[in-house]
């Protein structure tokens, strides 16, 4: 395999705190505010319990980004994730990264947000689950008019929102910790959870599946390969910056929670959650800061989770583009308008793919299906770092996996146990994951007898 195309391409102008940056950027986003509802739910409604899942999250998500890392490092190429699974294993897999992409992981993950968003908002408004879904439907639809338009300030946007988005954060952290005067029981008692009576089985099954709906707050990891060519010392900056960003992560993740253990009872807590109102920090900054609080949050939240949704809608048709002009994805997906130069058939199919997951799906659902498909490829590209050490050794690796194949083979095994646990107590999300898979491997078929045979690349995928 020959890297030296690639020496010199890169500036090396990021050090070990702008890595820290970057990848807390990447991962911190809305899945936080609500995933912890579901968490809760997954727990029994223990506090001890659901603080727990949180720091097993967390831990995934760092020996993960381990592994992702040493493939960044050896391999800074456009296309990531597609070009790992492409060379680990087949073409094929690294199409059907694209294509779940389309169908749910980059068209879900807009759905999803911008039902988050709304979802938000039962803090001060009655809101009809249909309500949140039209709601949701207008804010996809605008983000789709704003990027066919292709407008320049929206780069203004994304960095603003960047910034705004810890806002929530930290207010609602410090407002209950400050002014919480509950002493929240987070005893690791099995009394009244789904693994009271049973065995060391039944303990890890509930952890598993509650660990599982806390994954998509820590999202986004997988993506700090994009800047492994240009750190200064990615051998020792690129784990410095995985380990310390993502245990930072975790560590705010914990602490929000328990502020919201320090103003919220338990009573209270499980009212809000049967009642659909699954934003409990929300509710931790109307009973501390009062009604100005709570606006001031609720503005910076949709801010930030808008952001987030736009990040998807301007970038995921660029990857459908590519596909297309590739021969690999169908031709109107190439289509660039002459005006503003987007990828315009694009953003309005991908837009409508996100329109029927809204209408079809809950928000918990969407949240299930999207871990469930992401965590298929990214399973898939953990061993791969065993397999591509295999049949490229001679690559050079300016960084490999701390802990060596045990640390590969935890992590993959980690992955194995919260799936199957998934499938078991979530079976839809399940098969929704493993069908778009098998789905992609069919059209992706199709599309090499009708490209003469000829293997997907995955060129021009960013």
């Amino acid at each position: 395999m020959d890297t030296k195309k690639h020496e010199g391409s890169f500036k090396k102008a990021i050090g070990p705190f702008s890595g820290i940056s970057i990848v807390a950027g990447m991962v911190i986003g809305s899945g936080v505010y609500y995933l912890g509802s579901y968490v809760l739910e997954r727990t029994g409604l223990s506090m001890g319990w659901s603080l727990v899942a949180w720091i097993v999250g967390g831990f995934i998500t760092i020996v993960g980004g381990l592994c992702f890392a040493e493939l960044g490092a050896s391999m800074p190429v456009a296309g990531g994730q597609t070009v790992y699974l492409s060379k680990a294993y087949s073409p094929a897999f690294g199409f059907i990264n694209g294509f779940s992409c389309f169908l749910l992981t980059g068209s879900g993950g807009v759905a999803a947000l911008a039902m988050a968003a709304v979802t938000a908002y039962r803090t001060v408004f009655e809101i009809s689950d249909i309500m949140v879904k039209v709601l949701a439907i207008a804010i996809i639809l605008v983000l789709m008019v704003i990027n066919l338009l292709g407008v320049k300030e929206m780069t203004f946007y994304q960095n603003f929102s960047m910034v705004i988005r810890m806002v929530p954060i930290l207010m609602i952290i410090i407002a209950g910790f400050i002014m919480g005067n509950e002493s929240p029981d987070l005893s690791l008692s099995l009394a009244g959870t789904s693994a009271e009576g049973g065995g060391v089985t039944a303990v890890i099954s509930m952890i598993g599946f509650a660990t599982f709906a806390s994954l998509w707050a820590y999202d986004g990891w997988y993506n700090l390969n994009t800047v492994a060519e240009e750190m200064k010392n990615p051998k020792k900056d690129l784990p410095f910056a995985i380990i310390t960003s993502l245990i930072g992560v975790t560590l705010i993740y914990v602490l929000f929670y328990l502020a919201v253990y320090k103003v919220l009872p338990s009573e209270d807590i499980a009212e809000m959650i049967n009642s659909g109102n699954l934003y409990l920090g929300n509710e931790v900054v109307s009973r501390t800061l009062g009604g100005t609080g709570i606006w001031i949050l609720l503005i910076c939240m949709t801010i930030g989770i808008v952001g987030s949704a736009n990040v998807n809608t301007l970038c995921d048709p660029r990857t459908y583009y590519a596909m297309a002009k590739e021969g690999y994805f169908p031709k109107l997906f190439g289509h660039l308008s002459e005006k503003h130069g987007v990828p315009s058939y694009g953003i309005i199919v991908s837009a409508g793919m996100a329109v029927l997951l809204v209408i079809f799906n809950s928000l918990q659902e969407l949240t299930d299906m999207l871990i469930f498909t992401t965590s298929i490829l990214n399973l898939m590209t953990i061993y791969g770092v065993l397999i591509m050490r295999k049949k490229y050794p001679d690559i050079e690796r300016p960084y490999k996996v701390w802990g060596g194949k045990f640390t590969i083979y935890l992590t993959s095994l980690m992955y194995v146990v919260l799936m199957v646990n998934e499938f078991i107590d979530a079976p839809k999300a399940a098969i929704t994951g493993v069908g778009i898979t098998v789905a992609g491997l069919i059209v992706y078929l199709y599309f090499k007898k009708k490209n003469g045979g000829e293997e997907y690349k995955g060129e021009g995928i960013e």
